[in-house]
Parts: C-alpha cells; structure tokens; sequence
C-alpha cells in the first residue's frame, strides 16, 4: 500500500469505487488472478470483481467505499453461492472492523483494503469449494463474458451479430 503522504490531497480521503477496483486489479496480477468487472451472475446481481487464481478458484469481490453502503448492504451472500472465495474489498478510509460482526460472517469472507494504486489484503478468504459443476459454468461464463468484450473493444460492430447476454 502506499504511504499515507502519497494518498489523494483530500481532507476526507474520498475513493471511487474505479479506485478500489484498479488497485485490487494489480494486487490480483501480480498473484496471477485475473479478474473482470461488473460480471452478471446467473442470480441476477452482478459481481463488482470476479476472477480466476491459478489454481481455478472461482474469486468475487464486492466493493464498498462508503460507510452507508456496507451496512446497507443485504444481498452480498448471494454471491456466496458463486465463488470459491469471497473478498470485501474496501477504500482506505472505510474501517474495516466493521466487517468483523457476525453480520458480516468473517470466517467465509476474506478483506482487502485497496485506493488506486495498489491494494493489501488484510484478513485472507477462506476456501469455500464450489461443486465442480458450478465451477465449471461460472468458469465458463467469465471466459465467454471476458472473450466478448475484448472482441468488441478491438471491433465493436460485432456487437450486431452477437448474442446479448
């Protein structure tokens, strides 16, 4: 993580969800997990990271960068059901001991603290091993979703002949 000087000049030390994101992103590369934003999932919410180690766990990441937004949240076990791993990833200026209440079940989901740059994880997920079926759809519903959208960046009216979804 960077040093503290080295954080935005804010006196409220304010990051965007992009922020969080981008810092877990190169935390994830340099761990060789390779993860994608905004990822719909068959239960109709949609996964802030998800992404694959190299051992094929299934990872999903929920960003949260407000105080309000965390404790709002009730539908993040949902995404339980899709992962091998489950992380919180949070801004630097979010306390994230309020994770460590019941409500927010720490021993199935591991923390990582995240601005910009880079990213720390701060408590580790725990392995919660998805059945090998599940694993194998959600594996391949990331590489279709990943392959699609690299293809319609490079070309994007290939979006005419392809399938939404």
């Amino acid at each position: 993580m960077p040093e503290v000087d080295s954080l935005p000049a804010s006196p409220l030390l304010s990051f965007t969800a992009s922020d969080v994101a981008r810092g877990i992103g190169r935390l994830f590369a340099r761990n060789d997990i390779w993860c994608l934003g905004e990822m719909p999932l068959r239960c109709g919410r949609r996964a802030d990271l998800m992404g694959i180690d190299a051992k094929g766990h299934v990872i999903i990441v929920e960003i949260k960068v407000s105080r309000a937004d965390l404790l709002g949240d009730g539908k993040w076990t949902d995404y339980l059901d899709y992962c091998d791993r489950f992380y919180w990833g949070l801004s630097p200026a979010l306390d994230h001991t309020l994770l460590e209440t019941e409500a927010f079940q720490p021993d199935c989901c591991g923390v990582i603290v995240a601005d910009g740059y880079d990213a720390e994880i701060v408590r580790p997920a725990p392995l919660r091993q998805l059945a090998a079926a599940r694993r194998k759809t959600e594996m391949q519903r990331l590489a279709r979703a990943s392959l699609r959208r690299l293809v319609t960046l490079a070309d994007p009216q290939t979006l005419q002949w392809g399938v939404d979804g």
